[in-house]
This record gives structure tokens, C-alpha cells and sequence, in this order.
């Protein structure tokens, strides 16, 4: 039996074709489930930022714990080259394994992927002013009622929106700050437990996780401070009717002592408070922050590893919220009364004054207004900051 010529010549093409697909199979058979090239060096580092990228834009399959398949693929293959052979079944099962121990003690590849600066900063300023322009009047009727003059001296219900010229300028900034100072302690701090975990075996502590965010966030606190702390000046003294309740007059009778009194005694005033207000804000973050972080860990998880929805972030946020602005109503009173004194006063000058003359109750002053404030505000704040995170990052829900 005779075979056309062009029929021979394919014939030959396929079995030319599968002899050397079976050729690359026998040597390489380790990568019979992804491909992989690690040819060399730059095939080899080509695939460890082509794994990052992959995870940081959270695309395909890749999730946190998968983050390494393609680099420990490569480093198998070289090791298979090289003489020392390693099964990838193992590699992954190894992966597996130190996820689930860095989850467990609180910590995750996602801790140490932090957004990167322009995204934190432009979040947290759309955050921060988004929170404090909507809860505005809520502020102010806190603030009388904390008031050592009384609440209705104070202003009462009228003029809610006094300072918030104040408040405009110093949002922004304020919580840019926060927000870049804090995620890149986390990072860092995450990166710091990972490399420790990789040199001593066995799964890292359960506290790890929790005390790094709350080191990250009092970092932030202290960061925001500097210019948050001017601002809660000039705008409780507006809010409280002081000055006309203009944030203008109250900062020009601030700095009008500086031709009486030299640029020390502006810096003294603007900054008067700057102790207890750090005293307060370093408890509440310490409790906000790992709970609020907790509990995106458990919405993640129950996501199937996606990052959580700006609404998810939002709920988590008000609860954690909720929690610390109750516990740390105390710390906010003493803030109040001395940024509002008419002189300058220390902490334990105006707590034991308090006591003295009228106990226990005026530290949990407007606790209710506070309370809800802040619960709407930690639904605000972190929901719109995770929906700009979420937004810049491509995901959209």
C-alpha cells in the first residue's frame, strides 16, 4: 500500500512533535502541574515578582498561603538539576502548614502587604474628612457636654456647627498620617515575625499577631497628633462658644500671644492637651485596631481568602469602635476639660479636682453621644477607607 508524500510528511511532523513533548516531560517531571522556565537566574526571579504581583492585585486562584507555588516550583526544579532532588507535594504541604501556624498566631503574608504610601495617604485623607464633616454636630454636642461651664452655657443645641472650619483643615492630614505611619509599622513588624518564624520551627505565638497591631496603631496615634492635637484646640474652644464660636477668632487669640509672649507660649497653647490627648488615643487605638483587624481575619476567611467589602470593614469597624470609645470615655473627659481651661492646667490638677468635687460621675460625660459617635464614625472612617483601599486596588464591591 502506497501513502501520498504529504501524508508521510505529516506523520513524521507528529512524531517528531510528541517525541520531544514526551522528551520535556522526562525532563522536567515535576512541573507536569504549572509550567514553569527556571532556564536561569532571571527566569527564576521573573516568576517570584510574577507570584507577587499576582497576589498583591488579588487575580486568579492566588491567595496568601499560595502565594510562593511558582517560586518553590522553580527552586524544585533547580534543586532537580542540580542533583538534589525535592517533591513539590511536600513544598506545599510545607507552605500550607506555616500559613496556617502564622494565622494562628495572628499574623498573615496579607499583614506585611501593606498598601503602598500614595494609597494609604490619599485613603485615609478621604477617610478622615468624610468621618469628621458627617459627625460633625454629634461632636460638638460631646464636647458641652463635657464642658466644665455646662452644656447649655456651653451653647446648648444652637450653633452645632461651630469650629468646623477647624476641622476641614486638620481632617485630611490627620488621619493621612495615621494611616501611612500604620500600615507600614504592620508591614514591617510582619516581615520582622516572618523572618523569625522561618528560622525557628514551630508556629509563632498568638499574641504576635494583636501586639503588632496595636504597636502599629499608637505609632499612628502619636504620627496624627501633631496635627490633630492644634486643631482639637482651635475647634472645641469654637465648639464650646469661646471666641464668638469662630475657629478664626480662636486661633488669632492664640496667636496673638506672640508678640506678648514669644513663639514658645503660641507653641505651648496650640499644643496644650498634647499629653492626655495621646493618653487617650493610644488606649482606644490599642482597643479599636486588633479588634477591628480580628475581625477582618474572620471576614477573610470566611470569604475564601478575598480581602472584605467596604461594608464588611465598615460593620467590624463601628463594633471595635463602639467598644473603645466606651471604655475610654474617662481619658476624654480629662482631654476636654483641660484643652478648655481658660488657663494652663496639668492632667492631675483637673482629675483630682474632679473627684474632689464631684466624684466619679463627670468622667463618663457625654458617654452616649460619644458612644454613638464613634460607632457611626468607625463604620465611616474604616468603611471608607477600605473602599478607597479596595477601589485603587481594582476591587470593586
Amino acid at each position: 500500500m502506497s501513502f501520498p508524500p504529504s501524508m508521510i510528511m505529516r506523520s513524521v511532523r507528529a512524531g517528531s512533535i510528541a517525541i520531544s513533548r514526551r522528551t520535556f516531560v522526562s525532563a522536567s517531571p515535576r512541573l507536569n502541574l504549572k509550567e514553569s522556565s527556571s532556564q536561569s537566574d532571571v527566569d527564576y526571579n521573573h516568576h517570584k515578582q510574577d507570584s507577587l504581583s499576582k497576589q498583591k492585585r488579588g487575580a486568579g486562584h492566588w491567595k496568601p498561603e499560595l502565594a510562593s507555588d511558582s517560586e518553590e516550583i522553580v527552586h524544585a526544579d533547580r534543586a532537580a538539576r542540580d542533583g538534589v532532588p525535592e517533591d513539590i507535594s511536600a513544598l506545599r504541604e510545607r507552605t500550607k502548614r506555616a500559613a496556617e501556624e502564622a494565622s494562628k498566631g495572628g499574623t498573615s503574608m496579607r499583614d506585611s502587604m501593606a498598601p503602598p504610601f500614595q494609597s494609604a495617604l490619599l485613603a485615609g485623607a478621604l477617610a478622615g474628612t468624610t468621618v469628621d464633616l458627617s459627625l460633625f454636630p454629634l461632636d460638638t454636642l460631646k464636647t458641652r457636654l463635657q464642658s466644665s461651664a455646662g452644656f447649655f452655657p456651653s451653647g446648648g443645641f444652637s450653633g452645632i456647627y461651630r469650629g468646623i472650619g477647624s476641622a476641614v483643615v486638620g481632617s485630611a492630614p490627620g488621619a493621612a498620617f495615621f494611616f501611612c505611619t500604620y500600615e507600614s509599622v504592620k508591614a514591617l513588624l510582619a516581615s520582622r515575625i516572618r523572618q523569625r518564624q522561618g528560622e525557628n520551627a514551630g508556629p509563632p505565638p498568638a499574641w504576635q499577631g494583636p501586639v503588632s497591631h496595636m504597636i502599629a496603631a499608637s505609632a499612628g496615634e502619636v504620627a496624627a497628633c501633631a496635627i490633630r492635637v492644634p486643631t482639637e484646640v482651635v475647634k472645641q474652644r469654637a465648639q464650646a462658644g469661646h471666641h464668638g464660636g469662630s475657629s478664626a477668632a480662636a486661633l488669632r487669640a492664640i496667636l496673638s500671644k506672640y508678640g506678648t509672649h514669644g513663639l514658645v507660649s503660641v507653641w505651648r497653647e496650640l499644643y496644650r492637651g498634647w499629653g492626655i490627648t495621646v493618653f487617650r488615643e493610644v488606649p482606644f487605638t490599642v482597643i479599636q485596631f486588633p479588634l477591628w483587624e480580628a475581625m477582618k481575619a474572620w471576614g477573610r476567611k470566611r470569604r475564601g481568602g478575598e480581602e472584605v467589602s467596604a461594608g464588611e470593614s465598615g460593620l467590624y469597624g463601628s463594633m471595635a469602635g463602639g467598644v473603645a470609645a466606651a471604655l475610654t470615655t474617662p481619658l476624654d473627659v480629662l482631654k476636654t476639660r483641660v484643652m478648655l481651661s481658660k488657663e494652663r492646667v496639668s492632667v492631675a490638677e483637673v482629675f483630682g479636682r474632679l473627684v474632689r468635687e464631684q466624684g466619679i460621675r463627670p468622667f463618663f460625660a457625654g458617654i452616649v453621644p460619644r458612644v454613638t459617635w464613634i460607632s457611626i464614625g468607625g463604620a465611616i472612617f474604616l468603611g471608607s477607607y477600605q473602599w478607597a483601599i479596595n477601589t485603587m486596588h481594582g476591587r470593586v464591591w
